[in-house]
């Protein structure tokens, strides 16, 4: 295979990585050095690599032994940092196991999930069927307990530092967004995470685009950029994305009811978790004015406000 094969140009992580992030372009450029480097040293056999991913270059790839895997190495930086700590925690647990791995490298090699289709893309089942098998993975991820010692980034920590650049971006940008509401996500960004009853290993990227079909289980997830904190944290992105609940005639009543199927299936607090959907869509939100896209935070802040009328904040 040659190298036109497997890092044609056309690729996401080539035509907007490097163009993002400055700091990204010499790992690209040594990218299929890399490659070569772990395929020798696990003896892989490599196929095209998939086209998606803004900041991995991802491939099908065989052992050996016939083994279907996947290789993976992603552009190194802080929310991929624990991805292989978080999927040898879960062990196969809502998510596929790691089967190789070198932090140093950010390379990993995984389980293949198959056939591979997307959650977001089984769009031949209801809405409510497919939030319901989200759910699901959700529970199992869930219920892996945060170990001493376990290394992952601290939710609350994280989220603190969200809303510190929340803050800052509202004063340094005057996007024009409801300082009230503004203020309101910073908060919750900071006290959900303390008064959160129970901790688990959260996904940090749970939409449906990254939970998959496979063989061993049904669905599994994949891509997690994982913390210690709140499992309600990782609720709204699934909710939100399966498909757009703010299209409908109604979409109070919608984003309600979703809202309470999810946290009766999780055994959550339904306004916990339209509390953290509001922390999120403000973030969200003054992230979209810090590229250039106020337009965009306003519509989304909009949001933020339905979501905190729901929850009652």
């Amino acid at each position: 295979m040659t190298d036109d094969d497997l890092f044609p140009p056309d690729l996401p992580l080539f035509t907007g990585l490097g163009e993002r992030e400055p700091r990204a372009r010499d790992w690209l450029a040594g990218l299929p050095a890399l490659v070569d480097r772990y395929r020798d040293a696990w003896s892989l056999r490599l196929g095209r690599p998939f086209h998606g991913g803004s900041c991995s270059w991802v491939a099908p790839a065989r052992l050996p032994d016939g083994t279907a895997a996947v290789f993976k190495v992603t552009w190194p930086h802080d929310e991929a940092a624990a991805e292989a700590a978080g999927l040898r925690l879960w062990d196969g647990r809502g998510a596929a196991r790691v089967l190789r791995a070198e932090p140093a490298d950010f390379a990993l090699l995984l389980e293949r999930c198959s056939p591979g289709g997307e959650l977001g893309d089984a769009g031949h089942l209801p809405a409510g069927e497919r939030l319901l098998i989200g759910a699901g993975v959700l529970r199992e991820l869930g219920s892996v307990p945060v170990p001493a010692g376990h290394g992952l980034p601290l939710l609350g920590e994280v989220t603190a530092a969200w809303a510190d650049l929340a803050e800052e971006r509202m004063e340094r940008l005057r996007p024009g967004y409801d300082a009230g509401l503004v203020a309101l996500g910073a908060d919750l960004l900071r006290s959900l995470p303390a008064s959160a009853t129970r901790q688990a290993v959260v996904h940090g990227d749970f939409n449906p685009g990254n939970v998959l079909a496979a063989e061993r289980r049904p669905w599994l997830a994949i891509d997690a950029k994982p913390m210690a904190g709140d499992p309600g944290y990782d609720v709204y992105p699934l909710l939100e994305q399966i498909d757009d609940p703010y299209a409908y005639p109604a979409p109070s009543r919608v984003v309600a009811e979703r809202f309470a199927l999810l946290a009766d299936a999780l055994e959550e607090d339904a306004a916990r978790l339209q509390a953290w959907a509001v922390a999120r869509r403000v973030e969200t939100a003054l992230w979209a004015a810090s590229l250039g896209d106020v337009d965009g935070g306003a519509e989304v802040m909009a949001e933020a406000r339905l979501l905190a009328e729901l929850a009652g904040v």
